[in-house]
């Protein structure tokens, strides 16, 4: 073990881990990073297959969002938002809202931060307008929205939110319309407007005391990468509009591109009342989230009254650091034209994968826009962290999540990593049980 493995045993505690775990399987120790390739202290180089958790959009390195960052270091680093402004936000403040339709950003440092920041803007619209009944939240099945308290209590994953239910306020989950669950014939799109009747059944009896509804659009990441029909999310804004409960788009992971359009929603061609954004839109760089929302709900807060101003803060609030990485990233979309060159290359990659799609142990393989998943039948206990270090052997780094392998690579892949990421999951389908 190296010297910046035992030291970060002794003196971190890492997310998402049992600790215990480390001492057989001791955390990588990354000093660089490449392009798609994050290079540990032997040197030794590891395709980055997940984006470094789903954030890295144009690689590790970047020269020009380097360069941006760099630029910003020279004039101001961070200064408070309230009571003051500066370029970078507002600059991206006008770009998002021309992109999203939606006129006013709010700034965090996370998703679950950009989750806590949209339920309390729901919830808080409703008593300026007249309504404080309307205080409870529904979200889906097996839906994930982030692991701070407020965030934890519309997640529906029973590993993150089982240790903490006593302290959560209680949500409604409404049936996933995740196709791998539909009957045997039935198509996705059925499936979808089957669940989507048990939403609008849930409204009529419940909309009242409802704030909002948030989801993950298209695809439902900490689920396993379950992906829906976009007839799920036309119908949901149809009936949320109806009954007068907010829909929120956690586009969190989803946003930038990661299902073949800028942001899922576009894909049923509806509009949130709040959208929250994080993960990709710094490419990966600095902690950022952000909550677009409509001219309406910002207006239910215009007054003379502070106690009707939405009461949030953190200090970092829009740092000009990172709204100057997510300008450049911005700008790499709109010079590069990468939303047509990832058509392109999720086609090649498709193709590539066509062995693991008939492999005798893969079910439901499925893939949206630049992301891939499939389920492994028969998987042991112990599946997915065996794949992890079996991959990690072979150069990819990749993190299924139980039985579910997936890709969401960085978009500056090209075909000979795509090639080695099949040719890695091949070996690991034949030999991890």
């Amino acid at each position: 073990m190296s010297s910046l493995q035992d030291r970060s045993r002794q003196f971190l505690w890492h997310p998402c881990t049992q600790m215990k775990h480390l001492e057989a399987q001791p955390p990588l120790a990354i000093v660089r990073g490449e392009g798609p390739w994050l290079i540990d202290e032997a040197g030794k180089r590891y395709l980055d297959a997940i984006s470094s958790w789903w954030v890295n959009l144009f690689g590790h390195a970047n020269p020009r969002i380097n360069a941006a960052i760099t630029d910003q270091l020279s004039k101001i680093e961070h200064v408070m938002l309230a009571g003051c402004t500066h370029e970078p936000v507002v600059q991206l403040s006008e770009r998002l809202a021309r992109l999203a339709g939606l006129g006013h950003a709010f700034y965090g440092s996370d998703g679950a931060a950009a989750t806590e920041i949209a339920l309390k803007m729901s919830f808080h619209f409703w008593r300026n307008r007249g309504k404080p009944g309307k205080c409870n939240f529904i979200s889906l099945q097996n839906g994930y929205h982030g692991e701070t308290v407020g965030a934890l209590s519309v997640t529906d994953v029973a590993l993150f939110k089982d240790q903490y239910a006593p302290l959560l306020r209680q949500s409604a989950q409404m049936p996933s319309p995740d196709f791998r669950l539909a009957e045997a014939g039935e198509t996705a799109e059925a499936f979808a407007l089957r669940c989507a009747d048990a939403l609008e059944a849930h409204l009529q009896q419940h909309a009242d005391s409802i704030a909002a509804f948030i989801l993950e659009p298209l695809v439902q990441g900490a689920a396993g990468m379950a992906m829906y029909s976009p007839a799920y999310l036309a119908r949901a804004r149809e009936l949320c509009t109806r009954y007068g409960v907010h829909l929120i788009a956690d586009e969190i992971a989803v946003g930038f591109g990661r299902t073949g359009t800028l942001f899922a929603c576009e894909q049923a061609g509806v509009k949130a009342d709040f959208m929250c954004l994080s993960k990709g839109i710094s490419g990966g760089y600095l902690p950022l989230s952000c909550v677009l929302t409509t001219d309406e709900v910002y207006a239910a807060f215009y007054a003379d009254e502070t106690a009707r101003g939405f009461l949030h803060s953190h200090s970092y609030t829009g740092n000009p650091l990172a709204c100057r990485a997510a300008l450049a990233v911005l700008d790499i979309f709109e010079a590069d034209g990468v939303l047509e060159a990832n058509r392109k290359k999720a086609e090649t990659f498709g193709a590539l994968l066509e062995p693991i799609r008939h492999h005798p142990r893969v079910r439901h393989f499925r893939n949206r826009g630049m992301i891939w998943a499939f389920d492994v039948a028969g998987a042991a206990p112990g599946f997915a962290r065996a794949f992890a270090e079996g991959a990690l052997a072979q150069g990819v780094l990749l993190r299924p999540i139980g039985a579910a392998v997936y890709f969401m690579p960085p978009y500056v892949m090209e075909e000979a990593h795509m090639e080695q990421m099949a040719r890695a999951t091949q070996t690991l389908l034949d030999t991890i049980d």
